[in-house]
């Protein structure tokens, strides 16, 4: 599940135990980066407090194609399959996201939409190269510096949530085996999916 130990359920203490109950309650289980930051509780309520306020200030869309953008090119299993689900689920069905991760010229984004994953994407993989030039290209889409900001605050957190994930081995939950297969496939680009637990022979 991780290359670090990680917190049971049962012998958690009354911090860990607090944020176990709320992602239970999120999730239907508690997932497996919970486990991991449950070494550092604070730092992971710290971290929900920010991505859920960069969050609150943008179109759902636009920060999920941020996100699964920036996580997609980090090459995070985790947060590709868990936003790019969202994405399904809640924005654009799955054929839309399989195409946006597999056939970017087929996936139905409007041109503001295709400059902002690729300036996420740019954000993630190479920052110090980004140009005034990609910044000018969002503002002439009509993105406002705020705007451009959300899609750089969205893109920049990923990078830490996904590199911490990664570092330390965290799979992503064995729950994303229930996805359709052609959308699990596209999602997953990197670390593998957790592997179901056998079932015992009745």
């Amino acid at each position: 599940m991780a290359f670090i130990r990680t917190v049971p359920v049962e012998a958690a203490n009354a911090a860990v135990a607090e944020i176990y109950e709320g992602d239970q309650k999120s999730w239907g289980f508690v997932p497996n980066f919970t486990k991991t930051f449950a070494h550092r509780p604070d730092v992971y309520r710290a971290w929900q407090q920010l991505n859920a306020t960069i969050k609150s200030s943008m179109d759902l869309r636009r920060y999920e194609l941020a996100t699964v953008a920036a996580a997609g090119t980090l090459r995070s299993s985790y947060c590709t399959l868990a936003h790019g689900r969202m994405l399904a689920e809640q924005v654009m069905g799955s054929e839309a996201v399989i195409q946006l991760l597999t056939d970017r010229e087929s996936a139905p984004l409007d041109d503001a939409e295709r400059a902002v994953v690729t300036f996420a994407e740019k954000v993630a993989l190479a920052a110090d190269q980004v140009t005034q030039g990609d910044v000018d290209e969002l503002r002439a889409h009509g993105l406002s510096d705020e705007e451009i900001f959300d899609v750089t605050l969205a893109a920049g957190a990923r990078c830490f949530f996904s590199k911490v994930l990664d570092a330390t081995g965290t799979e992503p939950d064995a729950a994303f085996q229930d996805l359709e297969p052609g959308l699990r496939e596209a999602l997953t680009v990197g670390r593998a999916i957790e592997a179901k637990p056998q079932q015992n022979p009745s």
